[in-house]
């Protein structure tokens, strides 16, 4: 992954400011950091045209709307080779929120959100187990998430 030496203070800063809140105005943006909003918004395209903003999203909380259950799967690959294979497929499944290719006795990790420990047993058992090339899941159930954050991008 490439490091970009152009990234400045008042850059991490304007990222500070969204990831906190990523409904502020560049205008008051730029008046947090002494700048205008119109070089917040050039500031944005350029960290945007280097891949370091991916792009914004709108966080909910799942359980207000009846997602009760967020687990974790350590999911067994027949073969580490299959790898993308098996991602694209469970990329396919909406419950699917995060996959991560990782070291240790899981070749992939991944986390699922379900309506209910009935809607959490089809995903597991129609869906998720049922694409080639798992061998084999673990599930962990969520009972609590803690803290969901970004890394700190400056010393404030």
């Amino acid at each position: 992954m490439q490091k970009y030496s152009d990234i400045d203070s008042t850059d991490l800063r304007i990222l500070s400011l969204l990831i906190e809140n990523a409904a502020l105005p560049y205008t008051e943006i730029g008046k947090r950091v002494f700048v205008s909003g119109g070089t917040v918004h050039v500031r944005m395209k350029k960290m945007e045209q280097l891949g370091i903003v991916k792009g914004s999203q709108l966080l909910i909380d799942p359980a207000k709307l009846g997602w009760d259950i967020s687990a974790f799967l350590g999911v067994y690959l027949d073969k580490s080779s299959l790898y993308e294979q098996v991602a694209q497929e469970l990329e396919r499944i909406p419950e699917v929120v995060n996959i991560h290719y990782t070291t240790g006795i899981y070749s992939i990790f991944i986390k699922i959100v379900c309506r209910d420990t009935g809607h959490l047993r089809e995903i597991l058992h129609d869906k998720i187990q049922k694409v080639s090339g798992i061998q084999r899941t673990e599930t962990f159930i969520s009972l609590e998430e803690r803290i969901n954050r970004s890394i700190p991008l400056t010393d404030d």
